[in-house]
């Protein structure tokens, strides 16, 4: 059905006249008239009579009115639903705990007019996959595994480094240190469920035991952060891997510990993708937000894989 021959309709049937609707919508009075006709012929009833004083809507006419109006709706808020300066700005963050969750309050709260749309894709290929579409306007990701460069149309800026903390329970043999090295980690048992290979956290604690030696343990199913923390606390012999900046909460009773690692300190890079044709106005306030109220990155005495994108 020719939305243009059902606006046409409306304006007729609003109007009473012809002539008057050709000249609210700009165009000649026998363009109405075709258009009307056509519609006729679609729906296979007469819609107008014509009288005296111009035209009235028949029967049929009459029942159709309220739902071209409806029709006509519907097609605005399909167009909205598209247009960049009327529809909300779409981000992934992974996880609603994570540093990129808090990153992106912080600007709600600088930036409280602009409305957002809060996805949380786990896989990388299925985020970036979603930034190249549209789906999304921009996602939060570490940026990169080994010999798997971003692709040429997406561009990415690195906007915070999240330090590791050493999580464990009250009963573990270095739950009473201030901090501790990465050295020191060496033998321990630190248990990450959850770790999917061929994800970018993949790669990096890959890349972490490569380097310094450390045993983490990925078996067994992710129930998330609550069974992880209710576990820590009743094992006395693990640990786990916690970004300093991921917001938790577990009962006082547990006693747990959240210590810095230090010696270097490994951090967690977090950059911003997003495709470099995205028109969305609010994508550039969000960039320029994050450039210049996050910290720093590559940090004297912290690490990062070597693939990791430095910019």
């Amino acid at each position: 059905m020719d939305l243009e021959a059902v606006r046409t309709y409306v304006a007729v049937a609003e109007t009473g006249q012809f002539r008057k609707a050709a000249t609210d919508l700009s165009i000649t009075q026998q363009a109405v008239s075709k258009r009307i006709a056509a519609l006729e012929r679609d729906l296979g009833v007469r819609l107008f009579t014509r009288t005296a004083r111009g035209a009235e809507t028949t029967i049929d006419g009459q029942a159709f009115l309220p739902h071209a109006r409806e029709l006509l709706r519907a097609a605005e808020r399909a167009a909205a639903s598209v247009r960049t300066d009327r529809r909300p700005l779409r981000i992934d963050v992974i996880n609603s705990r994570g540093a990129s969750s808090g990153l992106l309050r912080d600007f709600h709260r600088a930036h409280p007019e602009i409305e957002l749309d809060v996805l949380m894709l786990v896989d990388i290929d299925q985020a970036l996959d979603a930034v190249r579409s549209g789906t999304v306007d921009a996602s939060f990701r570490a940026v990169g595994a080994p010999g798997r460069p971003l692709p040429d149309d997406l561009e990415s800026v690195r906007v915070a480094d999240e330090p590791l903390d050493f999580f464990t329970g009250p009963a573990h043999a270095l739950a009473d240190a201030p901090s501790v090295t990465l050295a020191r980690l060496v033998g321990h048992r630190i248990w990450i469920p959850g770790i999917t290979p061929g994800t970018e956290w993949g790669a990096y604690y890959d890349a972490l035991v490569a380097e310094y030696g450390l045993t983490i343990e990925a078996t067994g199913p992710n129930f998330g952060s609550d069974a992880l923390l209710d576990t820590l606390a009743d094992t006395p012999a693990l640990g786990t891997f916690m970004g300093g900046l991921t917001r938790l909460i577990w009962p006082a009773s547990y006693g747990l510990r959240r210590i810095p690692v230090t010696g270097p300190t490994p951090v967690y890079p977090h950059s911003l993708v997003w495709h470099r044709d995205n028109p969305h106005p609010a994508l550039a306030a969000l960039r320029s937000h994050l450039t210049t109220t996050t910290a720093g990155h590559g940090v004297e005495g912290t690490w990062v894989p070597g693939w990791v994108l430095p910019r």
